[in-house]
């Protein structure tokens, strides 16, 4: 299995890509890793089983994705993408530009054949410690039901093949749990997941209950995904920054704190991101992963462990005979 990973991307990189590489290297002999980078010199010392593929530019965080990408074709993220279409690696991690992977990817890697829109679909952490798969969280700001439909299906198979969930639940994000809320393009959405009887739909899901875990696949509009997203990481690091402020306010605080630090470490463990890796952009016609722009080297270590899921047990395999009985192949 050869996965290729971006050395430039992330605000923490090269240093915790190539950290993370170093934890990879060791866990799976039998892979190789394929560093994708400008300088060579970002290897400290050879290391069994990584190889470097050099490039010649690199796509910033706040350059424009698609001019960028247009621009930048020996850029890392170009590359990557590249080599997964060419088969020269069988995935692609990156944790730098998110419109210029994402662009890059509709570029050079394509879309499977069926699916109009890939979304991106991270896992969101929960209280009964399994996660929940959002889709779509940002690639598609805009989207029609059928759109939601193709991320229904492309969600209940990820989930299954590489999460491990068996027979998942789809649930829509809504702002009710009744059938007949939202927008015009909740309804349609919600009539089409009723009528697909491969689908396990729940229903309507609200925000409030996403943290619970109230299904396996959850499925949105980019726009609101997004929103989601970024309002539960915001909520988690204030609830924990705010903890952190009373349990050292002074020596009785202190003292209650050290004795639920065990658990509180536990806690933030089952709910930190980077356990889970990164987020797949699915619909793709290959395996590439957008790793979280803060990631340290165990973020990078869990997106190599979550490509090597995604290769192993053969997922596009699964998304292309569900996506051509859509077709009637």
């Amino acid at each position: 299995m050869r996965i290729a990973i971006d050395a430039h991307g992330g605000d923490h990189a090269p240093q915790a890509v190539i950290e993370g590489v170093k934890m990879a290297a060791r866990e799976w002999p039998d892979t190789t890793i394929i560093l994708v980078g400008c300088d060579e010199s970002v290897l400290p010392e050879p290391l069994p089983g990584v190889v470097f593929k050099k490039v010649t530019e690199v796509i910033e965080p706040d350059d424009e994705p698609v001019r960028s990408v247009r621009r930048k074709k020996d850029s890392s993220i170009v590359v990557g993408c590249r080599m997964v279409k060419e088969k020269e690696a069988d995935a692609f991690i990156s944790g730098g530009n998110t419109g210029a992977l994402m662009a890059a990817g509709l570029f050079y890697t394509g879309r499977l054949p069926g699916v109009d829109r890939p979304a991106l679909a991270p896992v969101l952490p929960t209280l009964s410690g399994k996660g929940i798969l959002v889709l779509d969280v940002g690639a598609n700001p805009e989207a029609r039901a059928d759109h939601l439909h193709q991320y229904a299906k492309l969600g209940s198979v990820y989930a299954e093949r590489v999460l491990g969930f068996e027979a998942p639940r789809v649930g829509l994000l809504n702002i009710g749990t009744e059938e007949g809320k939202g927008t015009e393009l909740n309804k349609a959405a919600f009539a089409l997941f009723q009528e697909d009887e491969s689908l396990r739909f729940l229903g309507n899901v609200e925000a409030r209950e996403v943290l619970y875990g109230p299904c396996e696949v959850l499925v949105c509009d980019g726009y609101s995904g997004n929103i989601l997203l970024k309002n539960t990481e915001g909520v988690a690091k204030a609830v924990f920054d705010r903890l952190k402020q009373v349990l050292t306010q002074n020596l009785l605080t202190k003292l209650a704190g050290a004795i639920l630090k065990p658990g509180l470490k536990r806690f933030a463990k089952e709910m930190d991101y980077k356990e889970h890796g990164g987020a797949p952009l699915l619909g793709l016609a290959g395996p590439i992963i957008k790793a979280h722009g803060s990631s340290d080297a165990t973020a990078f270590f869990n997106a190599i462990r979550q490509a090597r899921r995604f290769v192993e047990n053969n997922v596009m395999v699964q998304l292309e005979a569900e996506f051509s009985r859509g077709r009637g192949e």
